[in-house]
């Protein structure tokens, strides 16, 4: 870790870019919680991260002590495979103008959040932070991973060029407060929220999950996520690129049946084969963060009950 590493005062301003997500919300809340006073969370209605100048122009004007880049254009593998375009143009638009215009501003230091999907599809598990770039990407994903893996490379550029400490984390899947439900572009886990809830009120008998149940997956519930973020902050962390997740996997039939018993559908399970099942398994090894003196704390089956709560808050009565 450098000797320049510094840590923000209470008092000092820190940009969420991307407040209004899942991940943004989450970094607000924790922050604000934890005495943060000048907590930056502009909407896109006052900053739009695709335009460059603008984007340049607000680091310049507002100077921050620390970034954390959570903003993305995210989606499951539908959305993914769809609009790969899009995927692809605007998070590498939304990296590099925050990257380079924090670089420009004299910002010293930030956190790039990417995600796991930027290991290859058959990287040895648990995945290590040494795999990237080791392998074929996953296809449905691959202009997503393209986009975070160049932010991550641009975060180490800078910093061998110019001595910044502009760090990158991957999380793990990820879910909770301000996730998305929509069908045709959530994740799995909120998908399946959605699924069994609509599912019971409805009286089926059964609901419909898509591939086979039989690949593998990790979930961390994101206010842990921004815990281990907000952590590896005031650590003054300036290091390689950092796994976050809970080092523990379930399969997706596994995750379908706990979601069943949280909710309280007696349906049966009914797998599409037609539909892809993405990636066979996705473990990160956590030891790294581990190593920086941070665990997960939210199990899997509290986390659902407690995203299932703020589901029913936001979409119950809708």
């Amino acid at each position: 870790m450098s000797e320049k590493a510094s840590v923000p005062g209470k008092g000092e301003a820190i940009l969420v870019a991307g407040a209004r997500g899942m991940v943004g919300s989450a970094l607000v809340r924790h922050l604000e919680a934890a005495g943060y006073e000048r907590v930056l969370a502009p909407l896109r209605a006052e900053l739009d991260l695709q335009d460059a100048a603008a984007t340049r122009a607000y680091l310049q004007r507002t100077r921050p002590a620390y970034i954390f880049i959570a903003a993305a254009k995210v989606g499951g593998i539908h959305a993914n495979n769809t609009y790969r375009a899009q995927f692809l143009h605007e998070n590498l638009a939304i990296a590099d103008n925050l990257i380079a215009g924090a670089h420009e501003a004299d910002v010293q230091r930030l956190m790039f959040l990417g995600s796991s999907c930027i290991y290859p599809k058959l990287a040895a598990q648990p995945i290590r932070e040494d795999s990237l770039l080791t392998g074929p990407l996953e296809p449905t994903n691959e202009p997503y991973a393209i986009a975070k893996i160049a932010g991550v490379k641009m975060c180490e550029a800078y910093n061998d060029q110019y001595g910044r400490q502009y760090v990158s984390a991957m999380p793990t899947n990820l879910y909770g407060p301000n996730d998305n439900y929509d069908l045709q572009t959530s994740h799995v886990l909120p998908a399946l929220i959605r699924k069994a809830h609509e599912a019971k009120l409805r009286g089926d008998t059964q609901y419909v999950v898509w591939g086979s149940g039989t690949p593998m997956r990790e979930f961390l519930y994101v206010d842990d996520l921004a815990d281990a973020c907000v952590h590896m902050m005031e650590q003054g962390y300036d290091g390689p690129l950092v796994n976050i997740g809970t080092g523990e996997d379930v399969t997706i039939r596994e995750l379908a049946e706990t979601v069943m018993q949280v909710i309280g559908f007696e349906g049966r399970i009914v797998f599409d084969a037609s539909k892809p099942d993405g990636t066979p398994r996705k473990l990160l090894d956590v030891g790294r963060l581990h190593a920086l003196g941070w665990k997960h704390r939210v199990d899997l089956r509290q986390g659902i009950a407690l995203a299932y709560e703020d589901f029913l808050r936001r979409f119950a009565a809708a």
